[in-house]
């Protein structure tokens, strides 16, 4: 398997992505797409109808999840698992223990957005959810861009969602150890994603990419939909110094609401060894 454009990460309907499972598949053929990912948040429901329209179209396909992960002092980063077997008891057991949070954190954020005059907001997220036991800040995103409160989805986290924001509400995910154990138990490969993204300062980064390393995880994603070349440059010289295998993502979620759409993201820099090289 020796793909000249692979995207390992995005999200459907079974999460917080904007389109259906097979919609997804579609639109990454039709972007020139030939080895994907769906990594939908912490849910499975979706592989089976994704896997089915990707052999349709005989596309390469790898089973995955993102795992939510509660890190260090107060931090939420992810961990995406590809190659998984979506029927493994623990990896199975473990995401529903994580899911089973959501739906109080996100009456709560109701609640707090409620108090700065946005009424109704668990209402008006659940219009845009796609499976009831997934309820995320993406979905409160799409509301409050419908009321006119922000002109985008981008600009209502920056705003509203985000740590620190009006509508934060925190919430304890899994911990580092058991979201690579749970992988690792369904056959598949860690891979810490999106590593700009984290607000670390230098030393904690670096403790990050360690303990990653040391609980056993494989990859990181160099080239994200989310980040600058300088960004990607920079977590090259990551992968090379901790010897991780590279992964290229998009993160797509919807058409004009992602930064990069599927398959339209930068090639890996030099040098590296590519994580879907584990599947040749």
């Amino acid at each position: 398997m020796r793909p000249a454009n692979p995207d390992l990460h995005c999200h459907s309907t079974a999460s917080d992505g904007v389109l259906s499972p097979a919609a997804v598949v579609e639109r990454a053929v039709a972007h020139g797409v030939d080895l994907l990912a769906l990594t939908d948040h912490d849910e499975l429901s979706g592989l089976a109808e994704a896997r089915a329209a990707a052999s349709s179209h005989r596309l390469s396909f790898l089973d995955g999840v993102e795992i939510s992960v509660s890190w260090g002092e107060d931090h939420t980063i992810h961990v995406v698992g590809l190659g998984i077997d979506a029927t493994n008891p623990r990896l199975v057991e473990g995401l529903a223990r994580v899911r089973a949070g959501r739906d109080s954190r996100a009456r709560r954020i109701g609640e707090e957005l409620s108090r700065y005059g946005i009424a109704d907001a668990y209402a008006g997220a659940l219009k845009y959810v796609g499976n009831p036991a997934l309820v995320s800040r993406s979905h409160f995103a799409r509301y409050l861009v419908e009321c006119g409160v922000a002109p985008d989805v981008r600009s209502v986290f920056e705003r509203w969602l985000a740590k620190g924001k009006p509508g934060y509400v925190p919430h304890v995910w899994a911990e580092l150890t058991e979201a690579v154990d749970w992988i690792r138990a369904a056959g598949g490969v860690a891979v810490l994603a999106h590593p700009a993204r984290y607000r670390l300062a230098s030393a904690e980064r670096h403790r990050l990419y360690a303990e990653f390393k040391a609980v056993g995880g494989v990859g990181i994603e160099v080239v994200s939909g989310a980040q600058d070349p300088s960004a990607s440059r920079e977590i090259a010289e990551t992968c090379r110094e901790y010897g991780f295998l590279a992964s290229r993502a998009s993160d797509f979620h919807g058409p004009g609401e992602s930064y990069a759409d599927l398959g339209a993201i930068a090639p890996l820099p030099e040098g590296l060894t590519p994580i879907w090289s584990l599947w040749r």
